[in-house]
């Protein structure tokens, strides 16, 4: 989706000062140049147009939502913003239909305090009730195909902790593991046009994991095993969106902030010290 960021202007109206369009996550980051006040600006989300999908998968999108400052220092400031929603503006030809209309209740107020109810009159029916049905012959359907067996899942408990080093995802015994990518997933995909610029569009995942002896290399090898290690234990350190947001933030500063970034993502996959790998090969 394309997401577009409002400020107020010289005259007060609102002018679009930056647009991105979001990941494959959903997420998306915008830089400015400087430190302006962005704490007027709000975000919201372009409408597709025919050109950009179909009539079937046209999006409804939700509400603007106000930019708000996380933190400044340095000449650096960081704003967020609440959750962007959209989706399909009609409902999918899959999705159940109601054969009939709700009916609306109908209530009736009681009588007045210290007054009798009205009487009831009973109703006799016009037509007398109708002689029953003898019983509908039941139908004997052909017994069901077994379905076939299940795809084996691997064994990991998602509520247990667990994080493994960038030497574990490499391994093929382990590819089992992966989970919502693959291997060969574009780094470019998967971290936005931050990473697309840096480490080109070709560049997959499993390549991105035997990255070192460089800055960016090895920023980009522990944010893929972060990543990883997020979607296999709800407690491992860092969130999938906070791993995503961690890596853009030091590919627009310094190389101190770089090494910092890699470190902090290493000391997580590296569970601490006190939290082990919890993989075991797949079959």
């Amino acid at each position: 989706m394309k997401v577009t960021l409002l400020c107020p202007g010289s005259g007060g109206q609102m002018t679009m000062v930056g647009e991105k369009i979001t990941d494959l996550l959903g997420s998306y980051m915008m830089t400015f140049d400087g430190t302006p006040d962005l704490s007027s600006c709000y975000t919201q989300l372009a409408p597709t147009s025919n050109e950009e999908g179909s009539n079937e998968c046209k999006a409804a999108t939700g509400p603007p939502k106000s930019v708000r400052l996380m933190f400044s220092m340095f000449d650096i400031a960081t704003y967020s913003v609440d959750p962007l929603i959209s989706q399909p503006a009609k409902p999918m030809s899959f999705c159940p239909k109601s054969s009939s209309p709700p009916t609306t209740p109908t209530f009736q107020l009681p009588p007045p305090f210290g007054t009798s109810p009205p009487p009831v009159t009973p109703v006799t029916p016009v037509n007398p009730p109708a002689t029953p049905k003898s019983p509908t012959p039941s139908i004997r359907l052909p017994p069901l195909p077994k379905l076939p067996p299940l795809p084996h899942l691997p064994p990991f408990p998602f509520v247990e902790a667990s994080a493994c080093p960038y030497q574990y995802w490499a391994m093929t015994e382990y590819k089992c593991y992966w989970r919502a990518v693959s291997p060969e997933t574009t780094v470019a995909l998967v971290f936005g046009p931050l990473a697309a610029q840096k480490y080109g569009t070709k560049l997959t995942l499993y390549r991105g994991l035997q990255g070192k002896g460089d800055p960016y290399r090895t920023l980009l090898r522990e944010a893929i095993t972060a990543l990883l290690n997020s979607y296999n234990s709800f407690q491992f350190s860092y969130n999938a969106p906070e791993v995503l947001l961690h890596f853009n933030t030091a590919l627009t500063g310094s190389t101190r902030s770089i090494l910092l970034t890699a470190l902090r993502f290493k000391r997580a996959n590296s569970g601490h010290g006190r939290i082990p790998c919890k993989l075991t090969p797949c079959k």
